[in-house]
């Protein structure tokens, strides 16, 4: 059955709020892994220095914005370059050794690999360090979506693969979407990811859980602490 966000929605009257009796079964939580375009398939060059795997999982999904152009081309081929350009950008005008982010969504909705071995490290619950959070890089993966969503809404194809995505995070790395998914100004002076966008990070968890099958508690408003930190909850 394809899952469309309006149906995702529709369902959540359904579901009650809070965690009530804990998490749903393993089966329920297992997510199916979207489309991700591997970096041999992007055309990605070779990173300039090792890039550190640490062994645990991310305890934070950030969800960013590239701050570009909001592009009308949802082919493949524009997806590819984006990656492109964005690592050249990373590499060549930040001179990391590397694209910063784990994974890039374009406004097709087409999902692309970024930081060397991220796919790797995602199947084997393990973290390839990116650099996309000040400050934060040794325990969060970033999602960077393209556009600019200070004013305008993000386009559905873009959406569905960030739900799924989030959704196959969250059951790779056992997180709970209420807690894990953030914008990346939670944790650094930004716009980052756009007013719209990061306004919608409540609804996007709620779609996330609704994919593994889990309650949805109410959206909680103010600070909320962890162990590296409190920050904003929107």
């Amino acid at each position: 059955m394809e899952f469309t966000r309006r149906t995702l929605l529709g369902g959540l009257a359904a579901v009650p709020l809070g965690l009530g009796g804990g998490r749903a079964a393993a089966s329920a939580r297992r997510a199916r892994r979207p489309v991700v375009a591997t970096r041999e398939q992007w055309g990605a060059v070779a990173a300039t220095a090792a890039i550190r795997v640490l062994d645990r999982a991310p305890d934070r999904i950030i969800v960013h914005h590239t701050g570009g152009a909001n592009a009308t081309d949802d082919s493949v081929a524009h997806a590819y370059a984006l990656s492109r350009s964005i690592q050249r950008f990373h590499m060549e005008g930040r001179g990391w050794s590397d694209i910063g982010e784990q994974l890039t969504i374009s406004r097709g909705g087409h999902v692309m690999e970024g930081r060397t071995g991220s796919l790797a490290s995602i199947a084997s619950g393990r973290l390839t360090v990116g650099a996309q959070v000040l400050g934060h890089n040794e325990h969060t993966l970033g999602i960077e979506n393209e556009g600019t969503y200070m004013d305008v809404d993000v386009p559905e194809p873009l959406w569905t693969s960030l739900a799924e995505t989030c959704a196959w995070l969250c059951a790779a790395y056992d997180l709970d979407p209420d807690d894990a998914i953030i914008g990346h100004r939670d944790l650094n002076a930004t716009d980052c990811p756009g007013d719209v966008l990061y306004a919608r990070l409540p609804e996007l968890r709620q779609e996330v859980g609704a994919l593994l099958g889990r309650r949805v508690r109410a959206v909680r408003r103010g600070r909320v602490a962890g162990r590296h930190g409190a920050f904003r909850r929107d």
